[in-house]
């Protein structure tokens, strides 16, 4: 276990904002986790558990306890004629287990390749990209309670997978720590490539394997978007709005260029940069805050931005496309603070 006073997170949030947090607690497995719930300091402090940061906005320093996890690790729990389940920690970085899961030959995750982040934030937060999101393979999520001190493990089912959204982001529920994640994956993999600009990219390889796939999102995804190691992002700083199909045709009339995507029955998704870049943010600065040139959706730690800085440039976007499309737009990211 390690244990760090007045720890600056800079390094634990992909915007790279000098924050500091009063202690910083790093568990290497469920022992070490457990004797952390269980001390009563720990109990009378504000804490919060983070991954790699990459989801992340601190809006002041953290006037408690941040928890990190190092479990790591990625087994077969399971193998079958047609499929393989990973048991992985949740410290595992996420595209390291897309990169080996490819390597394998085991398809299901190729296109959330290039994803920043941990492997059990992962879960929390449903990542997703190009028509597949992580609840596709979930068959199960470890646990620990914060509360109760018990190991709990969630079917599919119980996780409440929604858009950018599970059962353990909601803030009413009891906190349960994920400590590891079950995934299935196939030996005969489906690809799904008809999503977005995936299909012209993939035009340039002789055939569509697993690795072409991961290869080309990778592509696309340092196309659009920047570097978190040269220029401080959270990636994707808003969900792209899920509207009515009737709402979305009576703004066609007036937007023949809006585009769209399934969202569902009588729903359609609107792309959030395409709603900003209407408003005119595209490449703009505004102090040391930006957005970003070539992705609308990202906003860009210019220099030595603040997070309330950044939060303030978000709402003036969330003001603006609300009053030129009657759409609101939210946050992805997590304010702390």
């Amino acid at each position: 276990m390690r244990i760090e006073e007045n720890y600056s997170l800079k390094k634990h949030n992909t915007f790279h904002l000098p924050v500091k947090t009063r202690w910083f607690m790093e568990y290497m497995n469920e022992e070490e986790l457990e004797r952390i719930f269980r001390d009563e300091y720990f109990q009378e402090c504000l804490s919060l558990h983070i991954g790699s940061g990459s989801n992340l906005l601190f809006i002041n320093d953290f006037n408690g306890i941040i928890l990190h996890s190092q479990i790591k690790g990625i087994s077969v729990a399971e193998e079958t004629e047609d499929s393989v389940l990973l048991r992985i920690g949740a410290a595992e970085k996420w595209d390291d287990v897309v990169a080996y899961a490819v390597s394998e030959g085991w398809g299901g995750i190729e296109n959330l390749s290039g994803i920043p982040g941990e492997a059990g934030a992962a879960a929390v937060q449903n990542i997703g990209a190009y028509g597949t999101e992580i609840k596709d393979v979930v068959e199960t999520v470890e646990t620990y309670n914060q509360l109760s001190f018990e190991k709990r493990t969630f079917t599919n089912e119980e996780c409440l997978y929604g858009y950018r959204d599970s059962f353990f982001k909601n803030e009413h529920n009891d906190p349960h720590i994920v400590t590891y994640i079950n995934i299935r994956l196939s030996k005969k993999p489906q690809f799904s490539v008809n999503y977005g600009n995936l299909k012209e990219e993939l035009a340039k390889y002789p055939e569509i394997t697993l690795q072409a796939v991961r290869d080309a999102v990778i592509s696309i995804r340092r196309q659009k978007l920047p570097n978190p190691d040269e220029l401080g992002n959270a990636g994707s700083f808003f969900m792209n709005p899920v509207i009515p199909v009737a709402r979305y045709e009576k703004l066609k009339e007036q937007y023949p260029d809006m585009p769209s995507y399934p969202a569902g029955e009588g729903k359609v998704k609107i792309p959030a940069g395409w709603l900003i870049e209407q408003c005119g943010f595209k490449g703009k600065s505004h102090g040391t805050v930006g957005v970003y040139e070539k992705q609308a959706l990202v906003l860009v730690n210019l220099g030595e931005a603040k997070g309330h800085e950044i939060a303030l440039v978000a709402e003036s976007i969330r003001t603006a496309v609300h009053d030129r499309f009657g759409i609101e737009i939210m946050p992805e990211v997590k304010y702390v603070g």
